[in-house]
């Protein structure tokens, strides 16, 4: 894999999720963007079983169990500000074994799902984030795959995203400032997905106009 940047794109004033998503993905076919399929990244939220809190006096601490269908046989532990474990698909049946540490916060599974397109050496996938039945957001991946070190690329990455994101084109992701010359990995990529889930998680406090 290449380098990636996850960002969240706003609803269009007056638009629905579902209509934005189709204004982004017509911009990338005018561009000559061709479909390559479709992806899905979801994440589960456990947190501290309260008998643990309870006997050992810890605080609470949430782990975020995450998929992504670029990587069909891996499963994605994180901790806010902490690791991201790299684990087998089997990972999600030991979860269910160690519910009397973590448990599962079911109300809380969020995902995103859509197109992914080809441009040249770029892979962007557009998807709506989506909690239960509701569509809560947008997200869109641009990766940059010939490169592995995100200074190499960044403005390459940054120029291309403006051609279809116009005013909506995000600044350095956090997790490349932790990289410098570092390769970039698929659990930067997971990284940034959480936190994008966790800015809509917490959007979703107070009503969003044009989500219908």
């Amino acid at each position: 894999m290449g380098v990636t940047c996850v960002a969240q794109v706003p609803v269009a004033e007056g638009k629905s999720v579902q209509q934005t998503v189709e204004i982004l993905t017509r911009k990338l076919e005018l561009l000559g963007a061709e479909k390559q399929g479709t992806f899905c990244v979801d994440c589960e939220t456990y947190h501290t079983a309260a008998s643990t809190i309870s006997s050992q006096g810890q605080t609470g601490k949430l782990m975020y169990v995450m998929h992504n269908s670029e990587y069909p046989l891996s499963c994605f532990a994180l901790f806010e500000n902490g690791p991201c474990l790299i684990a087998d698909a089997n990972f999600d049946i030991l979860m269910v074994k160690l519910k009397g540490f973590f448990q599962n916060a079911k109300a809380n599974k969020i995902e995103s799902r859509g197109t992914r397109y080809q441009y040249c050496d770029f892979l962007v996938k557009v998807g709506t984030v989506t909690m239960g039945p509701s569509a809560r957001g947008i997200s869109v991946e641009v990766e940059y795959c010939p490169c592995v070190i995100a200074n190499d690329c960044w403005s390459l990455l940054i120029e291309f995203m403006q051609s279809f994101m116009g005013n909506h084109t995000p600044g350095i992701p956090s997790v490349f400032g932790t990289k410098h010359d570092s390769i970039y990995s698929p659990a930067d990529t997971m990284v940034q997905y959480m936190e994008l889930f966790n800015k809509i998680r917490k959007q979703q406090q107070v009503p969003v106009a044009g989500i219908r």
